[in-house]
């Protein structure tokens, strides 16, 4: 029974994957801060989007999707939350049910059969044909991170030539909504 009792314990300071939420001024230097707190303490960062939420511009929304123990994503949080121009930060993967989306465009050169399976391939994942020519395709997929690597680790032996991917985009499930409704004074006074 110990053995048991250690390797849950042992599994608790393993790095896992966890999705955060920063709500933010729109600001200038907003993101560079942000990024900031994460290189200069070593952290890495394995997808990052960022874009206006509300009406009048005055807010943002960081996705942010890093690796850690418990400990290191409880440092970022507090990092995180001390920041002027950050109003609310959410840990999507610890709050549990949430909704991660990514969107992937992969251009995949080819002739023949290879075309023929690339397009098969594209069918079954639901991916968009966006731009064809006679020795290309460029595919456009949606989806949660696992299904956008497997489509592209399918596609790799077919003729994979370059990829480009937004980051992941997430929102908690249900009515939980961020705390900070958007107002012309939501805006914090201070260093940008």
């Amino acid at each position: 029974m110990s053995d048991i009792v250690y390797s849950i314990v042992e599994n608790k300071s393993l790095p896992e994957r966890r999705t955060l939420s920063v709500l933010v001024d729109n600001e200038f230097g907003t993101l560079a801060r942000v990024v900031g707190l994460f290189s200069g303490r070593g952290y890495n960062i394995e997808s990052l989007t960022v874009a206006a939420v509300d009406e009048e511009g005055l807010l943002s929304r960081i996705t942010i999707v890093t690796n850690g123990t418990e400990k290191i994503v409880g440092q970022i949080k507090s990092l995180l939350g001390r920041l002027v121009p950050v109003h609310e930060v959410r840990d999507l993967t610890q709050e549990g049910a949430h909704v991660e989306r990514e969107l992937a465009l992969i251009k995949v050169q080819g002739e023949g059969q290879n075309r023929v399976e690339a397009l098969r391939i594209a069918d079954i994942f639901r991916a968009r044909v966006v731009d064809s020519t006679v020795t290309s395709f460029v595919f456009e997929v949606t989806g949660n991170s696992e299904k956008i690597n497997a489509f592209i680790a399918l596609m790799r032996p077919l003729g994979v030539v370059e990829i480009c991917r937004t980051g992941v985009a997430a929102l908690a499930r249900g009515g939980d909504t961020a705390s900070v409704k958007p107002t012309k004074t939501t805006r914090r006074k201070g260093v940008a």
